[in-house]
């Protein structure tokens, strides 16, 4: 039936205590009777806060929604008719994920489920289910809602005990006598979701993707004891309601019981901000980095028998990333608190916080830490002396003198306990890349077996008293949910443990993102499927805790993107270009979700800017239209953020990088050229003209953009400071305002035309007379805030220039001169994002020659080290030579995959003439090395532009071939210096 516009008749529901608890699974079932008689169809449409499995009759039927607003909540309509049985009883299942925090792709409401079935039978329209008092409820008893986030940007890791929930809950003859009756909570349209709208793009995929091979056998001994404390929700407890930057003023503390003295060893992993110094029973130590390449730290201390105890200080701002510790030691060990508590407390109290704040990065907000790091470093100094601190510095030096628990009390008004719903039992991403003991082992070929589609398992040896660990190779990064079969004895742990890269047996851990998964075993043959997307190339499998060898029939993922088909296609004389056309074509493909995401391991994240260079990439592979005027359509819904719009969305990090909200801007525009969708430029015109009218009263007494945010471009080290006339952020907003005068004219506001485009002139006139270097024939790239011109010179500020059009005339041709020859002294691109523009850049020129052989260069080294995506930066140099364990962080990042739309719109020579592609040129480029080329692009509303062509150098011909559909224009132009022999086409597609 589709999505379609409801009737709601159905009320909200939940159950238990909390409006919004944390990190909870909540199963709801409702049983009726359908009447006997012929079904016509049956459409169930539902919604959830903040994620759902639907379930009809015992079958899986979807997940949802997507990613929206909580005041502009999407639903979805199933058709479902052929899983109803008329005259009997039906169940309707669903299994909601509900977050209780803010993340990068999620705003806290309250939980809820919100469903409604209706049937045509015999003739008639009804509602046969709807959420109410009727539906039962119950708390899924297997998932451990302690389990830790995955990231800042994520929700929570996927933890389940089999053994105590019953896998058929889902099913007509599953007994639902023990759960309670669902809470009515609302009526559809109550807040906080106060607008529900129906799905605005099809269904994601789910298809399964084998493993190639196992890729290694290890036995291993894990550390003795892990956990993950959410610090940021335990210093700022309403820090669950955004997903800001938290900084705190404090420390943590325990004690450590032994029964006699011991050396142990303390890790603190995967926490970019918690590497505060740490006292055991007094004694100050500053943790290092052990031997190696990985970044966690460690101390080593002596324990004493008895109690010991441990403080750190957690000082630091931080985005929710988690407080990351192991412990290891050769005898038992128990952590417990130093303070009085209840059973709801964990072994862990803080100190404090001294100081605690939200910093939002385009806001100027006060940020103690500097001032209180200088005050302590001066009185440590004997600069100052203690009655010249506050009360607060003074009691956080009075914590930092504390050897142990007895002397707590002097300090009792700073100390809260720590809840044990902020502390995981253990750390599954510690255990997994921190061992006592790895031992390796040759893979037995029956091994293979769990990779091969057939009935026989791969038997997972056993060790003795060690762990046994395999790794899968899929070939592929891959971004969906696992899926396993196995024959378990009870209480076997399986530790799943994604990751992107693995170079010579050496393994490049997901540092900050805990992309792990545990399931205890019920006795048996038993399937599970998980609920947590997760992106991933490799998958480690530790066997813990098993009183017989595991059978593993299978494991899977079941790849899940936005359903397209791969039409596009690039094919050359040049094998190395045709490599990098695919795995750019990958790297989109997976991080096309609900919307474009950044990457599908460490964020799954809608970045604004990121997109628009991923639209006019899918436009050439894969024509897919609907998830960009989806991503469009988003980003407005920010405003309540800041009237800048907010560079992720939805999010509750209010972040702005201007130049990503005038990216949008421009990808508005480019998307009414691309379809010709003139009712899209009257929808968007307002926002775009809400958003850039706010920047315009950011313009100073020159004429420039000057303000304060994350005035960011390209991981480079050019001069672009978080206050100042940034360069490239002006010459972006000259872009954007002419793009904005062309939307306004089609939505039909002339006025707004002519204001924007007098705009647009009068900033380019400003940059051309303040950022312009006469000594360096270039434009500086910035000015500060105290009013001192930049002394650094960079290609990003140039290709911005010459894109801009800011540059005319001579500067035009001397900015040309330098994309062309890059002089030494310039910083050079920095990550594959900021090529996309340079490539834009060089083909304006038709510099095409220059362009491929970076794409070379650059993309080359992705597929020499087996890359089936396309990297988030280019590897940095380590004395002049690329270090195979130092790539890149996210190995698969779609904003990077600039190949696959230029090599078309270059190579192949397609390109758009007229809105909505009603004129088509084709203007190949035979460059250097290729002898022929041929490929497809295709079309927005549908058909495609095929293109083959060869050289005959001998006598500087080109035999071409192209077609396009019916009712499209098709002009075709001869490259320079070479004459066209167009062929003949047997087909118009």
């Amino acid at each position: 039936m589709g999505q379609q516009e409801i009737n709601w008749k159905a009320q909200w529901i939940w159950g238990g205590n909390e409006e919004s608890p944390r990190n909870e699974w909540r199963c709801f079932r409702n049983t009726f009777r359908l009447p006997s008689g012929r079904l016509d169809g049956a459409a169930l449409s539902l919604t959830a806060d903040s994620r759902y499995v639907l379930y009809v009759n015992g079958e899986r039927v979807g997940r949802g929604p997507v990613r929206s607003w909580p005041f502009e909540l999407a639903y979805d309509t199933y058709d479902v008719g052929h899983l109803l049985k008329p005259g009997k009883e039906n169940i309707i299942a669903v299994m909601v994920l509900h977050y209780g925090i803010t993340n990068f792709y999620y705003l806290r409401g309250r939980g809820g489920l919100l469903a409604q079935l209706e049937v045509n039978q015999n003739g008639i329209q009804s509602i046969q289910a709807s959420t109410d008092e009727g539906w039962k409820t119950s708390l899924h008893l297997g998932h451990d809602p302690r389990s830790p986030r995955m990231s800042c940007q994520h929700g929570f890791v996927e933890r389940v005990d089999a053994r105590l929930w019953p896998e058929g809950w889902v099913s007509n003859d599953y007994n639902d006598q023990t759960w309670g009756a669902a809470t009515v909570i609302g009526e559809a349209g109550d807040a906080p979701w106060t607008t529900l709208v129906p799905r605005d793009i099809p269904l994601l995929t789910e298809e399964p993707i084998y493993p190639l091979r196992v890729e290694s056998l290890q036995q291993v001994k894990p550390i003795s004891w892990s956990t993950n404390i959410d610090m940021r929700n335990q210093m700022m407890p309403e820090s669950t309601n955004h997903a800001n930057f938290v900084g705190k003023i404090g420390y943590v503390a325990t004690v450590v019981r032994v029964s006699s003295p011991v050396k142990a060893t303390f890790g603190f992993l995967n926490s970019r901000f918690n590497f505060g110094p740490c006292s055991i029973n007094g004694t100050w130590y500053s943790p290092e980095q052990l031997p190696g390449e990985f970044p966690q730290k460690f101390v080593v201390a002596d324990l004493k028998e008895g109690d010991n105890f441990f403080l750190m200080d957690v000082t630091g701002v931080e985005h929710g990333d988690g407080f990351h510790m192991g412990i290891d030691c050769e005898e038992p060990f128990e952590l417990i608190s130093p303070w009085p508590s209840d059973e709801h407390s964990s072994p862990f109290i803080t100190i404090g916080p001294y100081a605690v704040f939200e910093r939002i990065d385009h806001k100027d907000v006060y940020d103690p830490i500097p001032r209180f790091r200088k005050v302590m470093s001066l009185y440590e100094s004997g600069n100052i002396q203690k009655g010249e601190l506050t009360s607060a510095e003074a009691a956080y030096l009075q914590a930092k003198s504390i050897s142990s628990a007895s002397e707590l009390a002097i300090i009792h008004e700073w100390i809260r306990p720590i809840p044990n719903a902020l502390v995981s039992r253990d750390n599954v991403f510690a255990l997994s890349i921190w061992k006592r003991e790895a031992v390796s082992h040759k893979v037995p070929s029956s091994m293979q077996n769990v990779v091969i589609a057939h009935v026989e398992p791969a038997l997972i040896p056993l060790f003795g008293d060690a762990d046994t660990e395999i790794i899968l190779d899929f070939e592929k990064e891959y971004s969906g949910y696992i899926e396993f079969e196995a024959d378990a004895a009870e209480g076997t742990v399986l530790d799943f443990y994604g990751f992107e890269y693995m170079h010579e047996g050496w393994r490049q851990d997901t540092y900050r993102l805990d992309n792990t998964m545990r399931y205890t075993c019920r006795e048996g043959r038993q399937r599970y499927v998980s609920l947590v997307r997760r992106g991933l190339r490799y998958l480690m499998i530790t066997v813990r805790s098993a009183s017989r060898p595991v059978k593993l029939y299978e494991v899977k993922l079941r790849q899940s993107n936005y359903p397209i088909a791969e039409i596009g296609r690039f094919h050359s004389s040049d094998a190395l270009l045709n490599d990098i056309w695919r795995i750019s074509q990958h790297t989109t493909r997976v991080c096309m979700e609900d919307t474009f995401v950044d990457c599908p391991a460490y964020e799954q994240t809608f970045w604004v800017g990121d997109s628009r260079n991923e639209a006019l990439i899918n436009y050439y592979m894969f024509g897919a239209t609907d998830i960009v005027k989806r991503c469009l359509k988003l980003v407005p819904g920010s405003k309540f953020q800041t009237p800048l719009f907010a560079d992720q969305v939805p999010s509750g990090w209010s972040s702005v990088i201007p130049n990503w909200t005038f990216f949008w801007a421009i990808a508005c525009s480019e998307y009414v050229e691309h379809t010709g969708d003139i009712a899209f430029a009257e929808e968007m015109w307002p926002h775009v003209r809400f958003t850039l009218d706010h920047y315009l009263t950011n313009l100073d007494s020159k004429g420039l953009l000057f303000m304060r945010g994350w005035n960011f471009l390209d991981w480079a080290p050019i001069d672009q400071p978080g206050h100042g006339a940034v360069s490239h952020q002006n010459m972006f907003l000259v872009k954007t305002l002419r793009e904005a005068s062309m939307l306004a004219e089609i939505a039909g506001d002339m006025e707004g035309a002519h204001s924007y485009r007098a705009a647009s002139l009068k900033l380019a006139q400003a940059i051309n007379t303040h950022l312009w270097s006469e000594e360096h024939k270039a434009y500086i790239d910035c000015i500060h805030a105290d009013g001192r011109p930049s002394s650094v010179l960079s290609m990003q500020t140039q290709v911005v220039a010459f894109l801009s059009g800011v540059a005319d005339k001579d500067r035009k041709r001397q900015i040309e001169a330098h994309l062309a020859f890059p002089p030494e002294h310039f910083v050079q691109i920095g990550s594959a994002f900021m090529s996309f523009f340079y490539y834009e850049a060089l083909s304006q020129i038709g510099l095409t020659e220059i362009m491929v052989e970076d794409i070379r260069k650059n993309y080359g080294t992705m597929v020499k080290y087996e890359s089936s995506t396309c990297y988030e930066g280019y590897p940095k140099l380590i004395d002049g030579q690329i270090h195979p364990r130092q790539l890149t962080r996210s190995h698969c990042h779609a904003w990077s995959a600039a190949p696959g739309y230029f090599l078309g719109h270059e190579i192949l020579g397609v390109r758009r003439a007229a809105p909505g592609w009603a004129k088509i040129v084709i203007a190949p480029k035979p460059i250097a090395g290729l002898t022929w080329a041929k490929g497809t692009v295709p079309l927005p509303q549908g058909g495609r532009v095929d293109v083959s062509w060869s050289i005959r150098e001998e006598n500087k011909t080109m035999e071409i071939k192209a077609s396009v559909p019916e009712g499209h224009e098709m002009e075709i132009i001869a490259p320079t210096g070479y004459r066209l022999e167009i062929l003949p086409n047997a087909l118009r597609n």
